[in-house]
């Protein structure tokens, strides 16, 4: 029987599909302890909604890659914002906030959004006071990281930053801008992003029984302009699941993938028959059209315990890491797919 398991496990090609393939979790990015501990909270019997929180939550904890959770991705003012969302693709509830300032928690208060209001999205100060309200310390998100990315950037005529079409020009120095009385549109320069720092967790988690939970957790691109929100908060562009179908996440330029929608595109192309592997890389294959060197990846999951996630290849990035549980793996482990 053991040797019938380990061939299991040996022959099960990545993604393929069978009824035992469940509990699965799958994030973005090699972020392992957080694959650990959404899993983990599976093996305890919590349930899906926990191992997401929990899961997104220990990149809040570890900074993951200085892309999530407090002290990264300082804004223009030295302010580092969070954006999460969860949503259980039992009920179709989402729960969400957007520029939540002071609070590092804010996948969990995400949750709380779900759980104790009829709203989806809040945002800003009053996501904050909300926070507070459901028990959240108050906290300065800032950190000597932070405040030192901060520093550089200034001493760097605030280069690269995210305005265009502007006096003076942004390409050399730090504003304050205004509109010009005449506009000269130039083209959209699609990626300002280090590579090395990742960006979102996004994560898909699918019960025993078929239940499909997705959550997001990220402080948003680095040096963005005040007010910036990405697709991470968004359902159907950051994550989203649906029970009957599946769950898709992405990651990368969330100012251009939100335009997309592609996690609800790539459930949708699940909930038609689509392979996972395929449907995520038809998602990706479509912003192509229209951005063609866009930084981006989706992890999509079937209600089987199917998954397969895809890329966009462009300089300096060609593969995208990230992580799956299974019971056909005797631990979380990384995997690597080759961008389109």
């Amino acid at each position: 029987m053991v040797v019938v398991l380990l061939l299991l496990v040996v022959l099960q090609p990545a993604g393929a599909a069978s009824a035992a393939a469940l509990p699965v979790v799958i994030n973005t990015w090699a972020f392992k302890k957080a694959a650990d501990t959404a899993w983990g909270v599976l093996q305890l019997g919590g349930s899906e909604l926990d191992a997401v929180e929990k899961g997104c939550g220990q990149c809040e904890i570890d900074q993951c890659d200085g892309s999530v959770g407090y002290g990264g991705s300082p804004d223009e003012s030295g302010e580092t914002t969070l954006d999460a969302m969860i949503m259980n693709g039992n009920t179709m509830e989402v729960g969400a906030v957007a520029d939540l300032r002071h609070v590092k928690n804010a996948i969990s208060v995400a949750r709380k959004v779900m759980e104790y209001t009829k709203h989806t999205l809040l945002v800003g100060e009053s996501a904050s006071l909300f926070a507070v309200r459901m028990g959240f310390p108050y906290e300065d998100l800032t950190t000597q990281k932070s405040l030192s990315v901060y520093s550089e950037w200034l001493n760097q005529s605030c280069q690269p930053n995210y305005w265009k079409n502007v006096i003076p020009d942004s390409s050399k120095s730090c504003g304050p801008y205004k509109r010009p009385e005449k506009v000269t549109y130039k083209e959209e320069q699609i990626s300002r992003r280090s590579f090395h720092n990742h960006d979102t967790i996004g994560m898909i988690v699918i019960g025993g029984s078929g239940t499909v939970v997705s959550g997001t957790s990220t402080n948003g691109a680095v040096h963005k302009i005040p007010g910036r929100v990405g697709d991470s908060p968004i359902a159907g562009a950051g994550s989203y699941a649906d029970s009957t179908a599946g769950g898709a996440a992405a990651t990368g330029d969330g100012d251009i993938m939100m335009r997309f929608l592609p996690s609800y595109q790539a459930v949708e192309y699940m909930r038609m028959g689509t392979d996972p592997r395929v449907a995520c890389q038809k998602v990706i294959s479509r912003i192509q059209k229209y951005a063609p060197k866009f930084f981006g990846a989706v992890i999509c999951a079937n209600t089987t315990g199917s998954y397969g996630a895809a890329c966009n290849k462009i300089p300096g990035f060609t593969q995208f890491h990230f992580m799956v549980s299974s019971p056909f793996l005797s631990h979380p482990t990384e995997q690597v797919v080759d961008c389109i």
